[in-house]
Parts: C-alpha cells; sequence; structure tokens
C-alpha cells in the first residue's frame, strides 16, 4: 500500500497535493489526526511532516511548519541556482501553515522537539546521520546484547568513521560478553583512540547521546521505532546515568577480576547474584547478553562446583560463599562445600 500511495504523490514537501494538504492543514489546526486519516497520503510520513504522538500511536501530530521549513531550506539552498525556485515556493506553502497554528511556535533556537517518534529504519538512519553529522566533540553509546555481530557493526561504521575524522571522541559501554567478539576487536582496532571502551556484567537498552544535547533510545523490542530526545532534562538524565555506569564498567584492555574463589570465574559470579534475586534461566541469559543454553551450562556447573543438588540448595550454598553480593570479610577464607559429605548431595 505504501508503494502504491508514494507513486500518486510524486512531490515535495515544497508542494503538497490537495489531500496531503487538506489532511496537514487539519493537523496543524487540531493538533494531531488520527493515523487512518494518513493512509490515504502516505507523502505525509514520506516526508516527516507527520509522525506518531509518543502518548498514542493510532494518531499522528504535525511537525511544525517552522521546523518544516527550516529542514527543507537546508537542502534546497545546497542546490544552488537550481534551487532558487523551490525557495520561494517552500517559504511561501509554509508561511500560509505556519498562520494555520500559531500555537506550536517553537521557541528561539530551538530547531526540533523535545520527542520525536521514528517509525522505520529508514527514518531512524536519517536521523541518526544528520545527528551525526551535526555532531562536533563527543558521542556516548550503551551497546547490550553480548557479542556484536559484524553487521551491527558494518551498520554504523561509515557515521564512527565520519566522526573519528573531525575528531569526534567516542566512549562505548558493552556488556563483558561482548570481550569475545573478533568483530568489535576489529572495529576498536580500526577506530583507533578515537573510541574508548568499557565493560559491565549488564548494562541497559541501547543508547545513543550526541553533544549531549540529541538522544536516540529504542521505541519497541525489535528496535523498528526509535525515540529522538532533545528536552535537556532528558538528556542530562540519560548522560547521568551512562556516566555512572562508566565510572564502575572496566576498560575492555584491562582484565576482568578474579571471583577469589577458586573453580567460579567472572560470569558465573553474575549469575550466582542474579540466581539469588530470584531471576529465572532467560532473564539471566538477556541481562548478561548470551543464550538461555549458556546461561543454563553455567548454572550447571556453579551447581557441581558448590555441590547443591537442587535450584534451592544452590540458593544457599551462594548465600554461604558470599555469592550473592553481600559484604563478606576480605579476611574470612571461602570454604567450598565438600561434595564428599552428606549435606552436599
Amino acid at each position: 500500500m505504501a508503494g502504491h500511495g508514494a507513486q500518486e504523490h510524486p512531490h515535495g514537501a515544497d508542494r503538497l497535493c490537495a489531500a496531503g494538504d487538506r489532511v496537514y492543514s487539519r493537523a496543524v489546526r487540531r493538533g494531531r489526526v488520527p493515523r487512518r486519516d494518513a493512509e490515504p497520503v502516505p507523502c505525509l510520513l514520506e516526508l516527516a511532516l507527520l509522525h506518531p504522538d509518543p502518548d498514542d500511536m493510532d494518531w499522528l501530530v504535525p511537525t511544525s511548519p517552522q521546523e518544516v521549513m527550516t529542514r527543507l531550506l537546508r537542502g534546497v539552498y545546497d542546490e544552488v541556482s537550481a534551487s532558487q525556485r523551490r525557495v520561494g515556493s517552500a517559504v511561501e506553502a509554509f508561511e500560509f501553515y505556519a498562520g494555520l497554528g500559531g500555537r506550536t511556535t517553537p521557541s528561539a533556537g530551538t530547531e526540533g522537539t523535545a520527542i520525536r517518534v521514528l517509525d522505520g529504519l529508514s527514518r531512524i538512519q536519517a536521523a541518526m546521520d544528520e545527528a551525526t553529522q551535526a555532531c562536533t566533540a563527543e558521542v556516548l553509546t550503551v551497546q547490550p546484547g553480548g557479542i556484536r555481530r559484524e553487521a551491527e557493526l558494518s551498520e554504523g561504521l561509515h557515521r564512527a568513521l565520519a566522526l573519528r575524522g573531525r575528531g569526534v571522541r567516542m566512549r562505548d559501554l558493552y556488556t563483558h560478553v561482548a570481550r569475545h567478539g573478533q568483530g568489535l576487536l576489529n572495529y576498536l582496532e580500526l577506530m583507533g583512540d578515537a573510541v574508548e571502551a568499557r565493560t559491565l556484567d549488564e548494562v541497559i537498552d541501547r543508547l545513543i547521546l550526541f553533544d549531549r544535547t540529541v538522544a536516540f533510545v529504542p521505541a519497541n523490542t525489535d528496535r523498528t521505532m526509535a525515540l529522538e530526545l532533545r528536552h535537556p532534562a532528558l538528556v542530562a538524565y540519560l548522560v547521568t546515568v551512562f556516566e555512572r555506569l562508566w565510572r564502575l564498567a572496566i576498560p575492555l584492555t584491562a582484565p576482568l577480576p578474579d571471583t577469589g574463589i577458586e573453580g567460579i570465574s567472572h560470569r558465573e559470579q553474575s549469575i550466582a547474584a542474579l540466581l539469588a534475586e530470584g531471576h529465572q534461566d532467560a532473564v539471566i541469559a538477556e541481562r548478561l547478553g548470551i543464550s538461555v543454553r549458556t546461561a543454563r551450562a553455567h548454572i550447571a556447573r556453579l551447581s557441581e562446583t558448590l555441590g547443591a543438588a537442587s535450584r534451592t540448595q544452590l540458593g544457599v550454598r551462594i548465600a554461604q560463599v558470599g555469592l550473592d553480593g553481600s559484604p563478606r570479610s576480605a579476611s574470612a577464607p571461602v570454604t567450598l562445600p565438600d561434595r564428599g559429605s552428606p549435606t552436599a548431595r
């Protein structure tokens, strides 16, 4: 249906079709329109004149005419003399729309809305490319999900290289599991000093921050929708979250700390702490960025090492040796249960 609609609306934002003009005018007057009203005019979504309402995805809200005009004119002026006719028509069109919705005038100096819903991968990529081009100093990212696939790393490589070329500094947070991915190691070697990476047992969902002024976060589980955040308070909060995680994280070039318990790896210590909190295998796997099968293999090894015959007994053993995160005296030796004793069976 989108393809069919696109063929019927072969125009740009500077001169809308009659149907698009009616729907966009109604949206500016009323503040929003039902999503179904825009189905006959897919041009409005393709041109980003309408976008989903963050509070109710069944409604679409208009991009302010002033913002549309600013965005359009930026591209128009780049086209030099051949674009002069389009400049005039764009200004005339959007001055008319601006008169329809006096309440939507943005504050001076602002170009985008505080929260914008990006519906579809193409919209997300376009917004990310725009933010990359505007970035001048710093990019902060949180990348969950364990080992990074080559396709994921390649997808954003052009942006990372562009940032490095302009001297932008990048800091990336991953889970400890990501250390085992050769693709990530190759990427960091390619980027050199431009990128600093650290890892944690678990991190928050994906987050990308440009110059501490705009942030991108997922808006659904399959990441086909995203939120572009420009509200200063929201962005400042996310920066604080990142900085606190960064201080807790371990540089990728440094080894993970020893658990101090023979036979217990760092990952198994993390799993033990999550087991002590009562989490199921699937939740543990997701939070640590590993497969459920791998998580269960580590749990089985924990049970064997600690001499636990059941999940309940495993919880007790975890608490006894201090793997649940409870304070334990540094001088107190950790004694694993004797698997030959009756209580260990």
